[in-house]
């Protein structure tokens, strides 16, 4: 069977992605900054192995990139894990575009046999919606917006690009708000419930274009797997919902009472600074390219993505 080779993989996305490569049989090979030794209680999972590299020195495994048969590249620092200070700014730019700068030259300079690269992206390369709500959703040959995230996914996106001069076949993933009970931005969403409160940011009719982790694998593993599958996608569900409609829609799923709480804009600029620009900007984003390619959603609207989330 295929060896995967996966940055990122200790992520949501990544450890969601190796259990469902490993249920299929892939051999996995996980990249990390740090082999931990197994303790005496502990047992190496069956088919996944690890292999160091350092992005900052621009080092890796030169074995583990021979041994792969594809690359999925997850790796970066977390968007909304820290208030976004100018440090941390350079820290999600760098992570992104100096990794990705690692995988090309390791592809360049190590004998591989590669086919294809996989790499995230999000929808962050996308502006806020011209008019709420827009009848025309964005489509992946939009530009990338000036602002911090559309330009920090304009340059993720081009520091892989390369790979494709090398005979490689490069699928980029422009991910949206991913739904999962492991964590993510909906354990965000679900804090407030547990204090009987369906937090609604801002006036709350701000566009979410989600997609569920299932479905998001599924994704990750098509486009492995189908060599037609080639270019960028949206990795989002076909029905994107208003920040009203998930908060009330996962208040229903979760809790018999609630009670719906509009958060003010200025409450979370003062708690959340430049970051809050990105939870209050509404972005209607289309899934009609990877429809097109064949791709079937098993969870297409948000009340059954909930239910399974």
């Amino acid at each position: 069977m295929a060896t995967i080779l996966v940055t990122g993989g200790t992520g949501l996305v990544g450890r969601a992605l190796c259990k469902a490569l490993q249920e299929r049989g892939y051999d996995i090979i996980i990249l990390t900054r740090k082999i931990r030794p197994i303790t005496h209680n502990q047992q190496p999972a069956d088919r996944i192995r690890y292999a160091e590299w350092n992005v900052d020195a621009q080092t890796i495994d030169k074995d583990a990139i021979a041994k792969a048969d594809y690359i999925v590249h997850l790796a970066g620092a977390g968007v909304a894990e820290k208030r976004w200070t100018k440090k941390r700014k350079k820290e999600i730019i760098d992570s992104r575009v100096k990794s990705g700068q690692l995988i090309v030259e390791s592809l360049r300079n190590i004998p591989n046999k590669v086919k294809a690269i996989i790499a995230a992206s999000a929808i962050g390369w996308y502006g806020a919606d011209p008019v709420v709500p827009n009848p025309n959703n964005f489509t992946e040959d939009a530009p990338a917006d000036k602002e911090f995230l559309g330009d920090t996914c304009r340059q993720w996106e081009q520091s892989i690009e390369p790979v494709a001069q090398l005979n490689k076949r490069l699928v980029k993933l422009r991910i949206g708000i991913v739904l999962s009970k492991e964590g993510g931005a909906l354990k965000e969403f679900i804090k407030p419930l547990k204090f009987g409160v369906a937090a609604i940011l801002g006036n709350g009719k701000q566009m979410i274009s989600w997609i569920h982790i299932d479905d998001l694998v599924s994704m990750f593993i098509t486009s492995i797997e189908h060599e037609n599958i080639s270019g960028v996608y949206n990795a989002v569900a076909p029905a994107p919902v208003s920040n009203k409609e998930l908060t009330l829609q996962l208040a229903k799923s979760k809790m018999k009472f609630y009670l719906p709480f509009y958060v003010p804009s200025f409450i979370l600029k003062l708690m959340l600074g430049e970051m809050s620009l990105e939870i209050l900007k509404s972005a209607t984003v289309s899934s009609a390219k990877i429809r097109q390619a064949g791709f079937s959603f098993r969870f297409p609207d948000i009340k059954t993505a909930l239910q399974h989330s």
